[in-house]
């Protein structure tokens, strides 16, 4: 019951305690106590003759000293002193307000003037606070977006998808920005097929629309799987209409998380760590020869050891159960597996994964990541030691690697 329905029920109740006699008082408290909740006390103050509920029609207002048409030129003022507190802004009108009109930074007029030098600190915040709110609520949702394509976007939960279903891409963005976010810096493109937790990569430098486009367009070549729907977070690399236009061109559904929600896009939030920070690490690359050895990882070794000999566990039953959740996983299972396995694949992608799958050598692949990594490495030192120059660094020709690395590592 809340207050509203709380205040109709002991407006009935008044009428019959008003008359009834001790005892009868008594059960009517009683149950009023029961039904509502509220203190005896205040039930027998609110029950007495004295409580008036309906208001007075004839009571004084207080009248409004301060009209609507005092909140531009204090909007103005406010702007114009760097947006400070009510108790900040009161003295700098006092001092500046004749000041400003000479300038003609203000125009209002003595009578407008004499009413913003009279205002109370309280009163400036009062009156600005719903400039404050909208100008929050704009930083928050509006920088940088397209209100309207957002509307044209659905979002979909994680509990929405079928996870039989081969070709529901979700993707997301892992920043390679170190401790800072300024400039320009590799960005990682993941992608995975929630059906086979088929996964793939590309880093890209920066957050360009343009330059995402093309990060999936060349990890949707790679995915075995014919796509049907694509599903990326919330950010303006994402949603814009380089991407939606794509996907309406291509035939592909286009869905999206909700704003601060990660467990939207679960199942390739739960990869980025393993498959991302858990190699090239939380250091920050802004180089092209580190997105060159960071693509050569991704496009080869990685992607082959992490699909075809890299198992996943698939959440089967969840269950809540006295405060205590259980969990029932599916058997372990690589990419590659789920992919065999599942009779939606095509025949012909069955076909090339298994001539694919004859060709590898998990050892092989686990060696050539970590040389990647070590060349990765030396390249980033170089950019922080004056000691070490990578061009000086002689190179041979891998060909199990497709990349070139220095002599010492080979």
């Amino acid at each position: 019951m809340d207050m509203h329905s709380k205040k109709q029920y002991l407006q009935e109740v008044q009428k019959d305690y008003l008359e009834a006699d001790k005892s009868k008082k008594t059960k009517l408290l009683d149950e009023a106590q029961e039904r509502t909740g509220l203190a005896r006390k205040y039930l027998i103050r609110r029950l007495s003759a004295k409580t008036r509920w309906e208001k007075n029609p004839n009571r004084l207002k207080r009248p409004c000293e301060f009209q609507s048409n005092l909140i531009a030129p204090l909007v103005r003022l406010w702007d114009i002193f760097d947006e400070p507190c009510g108790q900040r802004l009161h003295p700098l009108i006092r001092d500046e307000l004749s000041r400003l009109r000479q300038f003609e930074e203000i125009y209002v007029d003595d009578f407008e003037a004499a009413q913003l030098i009279k205002m109370s600190p309280k009163t400036i915040d009062r009156l600005l606070e719903h400039e404050k709110a909208t100008r929050i609520m704009e930083v928050k949702y509006q920088k940088g977006k397209q209100p309207l394509l957002y509307h044209q976007i659905p979002t979909k939960l994680s509990d929405e998808w079928d996870r039989s279903l081969l070709g529901q891409i979700q993707i997301d963005a892992v920043e390679h920005c170190g401790q800072s976010t300024a400039g320009e810096y590799l960005n990682t493109i993941a992608h995975t097929d929630i059906g086979s937790q088929w996964w793939e990569a590309e880093a890209t430098m920066g957050k360009g629309k343009q330059r995402t486009l093309e990060a999936i367009q060349k990890c949707r070549k790679r995915l075995p799987v014919k796509w049907i729907e694509i599903h990326p977070d919330n950010s303006t690399s994402f949603i814009n209409y380089f991407l939606y236009d794509y996907a309406n061109l291509t035939n592909l559904e286009f869905s999206r998380s909700r704003p601060y929600k990660k467990n939207d896009n679960c199942f390739i939030e739960q990869k980025n760590s393993r498959n991302v920070r858990r190699h090239v690490g939380y250091v920050r690359y802004d180089t092209t020869r580190e997105q060159d050895v960071i693509n050569d990882l991704y496009r080869n070794g990685l992607r082959l050891y992490k699909n075809f000999f890299q198992p996943v566990m698939r959440l089967e039953v969840k269950e809540r159960n006295k405060g205590r959740v259980y969990r029932k996983y599916q058997e372990a299972k690589t990419p590659y597996r789920w992919l065999m396995d599942n009779p939606k694949t095509p025949l012909e992608v069955k076909k090339q994964l298994s001539q694919q799958y004859k060709t590898l050598n998990p050892a092989e692949l686990k060696r050539n990541i970590e040389q990647k990594l070590k060349l990765l490495s030396i390249i980033y030192q170089s950019k922080h030691s004056s000691n070490l120059d990578i061009a000086k660094v002689t190179f041979s020709f891998d060909p199990t690697t497709q990349f070139r690395l220095p002599t010492y590592l080979t």
